[in-house]
């Protein structure tokens, strides 16, 4: 049987960095992680091929080639994956669709022949054995969560490494919080389930074995949701991993501000070769937090916690929230920015409140009759599907105040100075190479040259940097670009 995978192209958005990656000639920040973990999964004798919509188009006769397209898609993808979906339909070739686009609108895609929902492990293998039997159904959905000891390691050869910024892998599943208006534990549960140290070994060294020598997302909504396991297996086996490929694979993910009061797990950490951590701060303001149940954020100084994480070696990225219930249209916005500004939070997502579908936000809200549609999936499109108690307009203009201030060229390029004078490189960071000088000269041309904004603090960082904090060059060149496309996106579409 052939089968294509398909992996919709994103929009241009926050994280989609289409701005920033042609200064180092990359063409997808991530790789389509489940598909390849899918094909995995799928009998050995069957042909398999991979078109990421985001490295490539995809021909119509490569979609006719196929017995059955597999699309798998997030909901910022919903355009794009209607669009392949009507293509596929008029090839009359069939549609099995997963991924959390279609777990929670599968209703709303009558062009697919077959869902395959929630866990692939538990509900794929069902899939299959129908279709082998030629009496597939519609719908395959399950309460269960899957054992991770029995996920295999991804096709990486299903892949165009050289198109990708960076590879990921995923060691966790599940969040031992319950913040109102996040999804994760509904799609996975409160109790973090996990891989065991010796399968994330094998799939690294899968990954290093296939070519990869750059930088590994660990997409794991909390990696420290499971702290015991994390410190007593996981971070010890990555720790010696590491030492033994000379630091070759930095490591970035995501967590929970409360990993800031564990100060031995962040040195483990940093020692096991994670340089970067995304966190929600969400707000700075505490009745905030408590409304949305942010408990783990209440009661703590945040900006002191964001720099003891950088002074240790992990920049800190950011998600930040307004459009609260509780949230004060005369300080909130200022508020906002001006914490940002003193945290030194370099990449700071903010975004309007959204209620995603099934959410304990979107269920309150829909009781209440405050909700209008369905969430973007785009966390920084100023959009939202709640009818907020702040007057919309406010709001709007707030928001925008908020992101024309924080990524204007002067704004910016200080707060990467107030973000480099806290860090502490780790051993792991990306190298100095070939495709790093030219990216330099890419940006020294488009950022310090050529005409728009921003030039002069663009080269006052470099120089800072130069005489102050040498080493760390390459991070600021990195977020210098970064910055140009938060501007991009921000004019392009906010203001």
């Amino acid at each position: 049987m052939n089968i294509l995978l398909l992996y919709p192209e994103f929009p241009d958005t926050f994280w989609s960095f289409k701005h920033a990656l042609p200064f180092i000639r990359k063409k997808a920040t991530l790789p389509p992680l489940g598909l390849i973990t899918i094909a995995a999964m799928l009998p050995q004798d069957w042909t398999v091929r991979l078109v990421d919509l985001n490295v490539r188009p995809v021909a119509e006769e490569e979609i006719e080639w196929a017995d059955l397209v597999f699309l798998s898609a997030m909901t910022v993808q919903r355009e794009s994956a209607r669009q392949l979906i009507a293509r596929c339909n008029q090839a009359n070739t069939k549609v099995v669709a997963g991924g959390p686009l279609f777990t929670a609108e599968h209703d709303d895609f009558p062009g697919v022949d077959h869902f395959v929902l929630n866990e692939a492990e538990i509900t794929l293998p069902r899939f299959l054995a129908d279709l082998a039997k030629g009496q597939p159904q519609r719908v395959y959905a399950t309460d269960e969560f899957a054992d991770m000891t029995t996920t295999p390691i991804p096709r990486w050869d299903l892949l165009a490494m050289k198109a990708y910024a960076s590879m990921s892998v995923q060691w966790s599943r599940g969040c031992p919080f319950q913040c109102e208006f996040c999804d994760i534990t509904r799609l996975f549960g409160h109790r973090p389930r996990v891989k065991t140290a010796t399968q994330m070994i094998a799939e690294l060294e899968s990954l290093r074995r296939s070519g990869w020598r750059s930088k590994v997302f660990f997409v794991d909504d909390n990696l420290i949701g499971n702290k015991k396991y994390l410190k007593a297996e996981l971070l010890p086996a990555l720790i010696a991993w590491q030492k033994a490929q000379h630091y070759r694979m930095p490591f970035y993910t995501e967590a929970s501000i409360n990993l800031a009061q564990d100060p031995e797990l962040v040195a483990m950490l940093v020692a096991a070769g994670f340089n970067m951590v995304f966190i929600g701060i969400e707000t700075p303001e505490e009745a905030a937090l408590v409304e949305c149940g942010k408990t783990q954020n209440v009661g703590r100084n945040l900006v002191e916690d964001i720099k003891s994480l950088q002074r240790a070696g992990l920049q800190v990225q950011g998600g930040f929230i307004v459009g609260f219930d509780t949230d004060d249209p005369a300080t909130i916005f200022q508020r906002q920015i001006d914490f940002i500004k003193q945290s030194g939070v370099v990449t700071a997502m903010v975004g309007i409140l959204n209620a995603p579908h099934g959410t304990r936000l979107w269920e309150r809200l829909k009781a209440a009759g405050r909700l209008q549609g369905r969430s973007t999936g785009d966390n920084v499109d100023g959009q939202t599907n709640i009818v907020p108690i702040m007057d919309m307009e406010v709001l709007r203009r707030g928001y925008r105040q908020i992101m024309v201030r924080i990524y204007a060229p002067r704004q910016y390029y200080r707060r990467v100075r107030t973000f480099l004078r806290e860090y502490r490189a780790p051993k792991a960071h990306q190298p100095v190479d070939l495709q790093y000088c030219l990216a330099l000269f890419r940006a020294a041309w488009h950022l310090g040259l050529a005409r728009g904004q921003g030039r002069f603090w663009f080269w006052l960082l470099m120089a800072w940097t130069f005489f102050r904090r040498l080493r760390l060059l390459p991070l600021a060149v990195a977020l210098a670009i970064n910055g140009y496309h938060f501007r991009k996106v921000t004019q392009e579409h906010i203001q």
